[in-house]
C-alpha cells in the first residue's frame, strides 16, 4: 500500500494542484478512490501515469451522512 500511495502522490505532484486525492477505500478485490478534480480526464490521466486501473469513473453529485437525516 505504501508503494502505491507514494506513486500516486508523486504523479499528483507532477500534475499540479488541479487534482487532489482525498482518500481510497480498500476491499478484498477493489480499491475505490475519491478525488477532487475539475473533470474526468484528469482522473484518467492520473491513472495512466501511475499505472493504476481506472475501470469506472463516476461524478459524485451529492454526499449524505447521518446529519442529513437531521435537516
Amino acid at each position: 500500500m505504501r508503494d502505491i500511495s507514494q506513486t500516486s502522490c508523486n504523479v499528483l505532484n507532477e500534475m499540479g494542484p488541479q487534482i487532489q486525492w482525498v482518500q481510497s477505500q480498500v476491499t478484498d478485490d477493489k480499491i475505490y478512490c475519491t478525488y477532487i478534480a475539475p473533470n474526468e480526464a484528469l482522473v484518467r490521466q492520473h491513472a495512466e501515469q501511475g499505472g493504476f486501473p481506472a475501470n469506472k469513473i463516476s461524478e459524485v453529485r451529492s454526499v449524505i451522512d447521518p446529519t442529513t437525516a437531521e435537516a
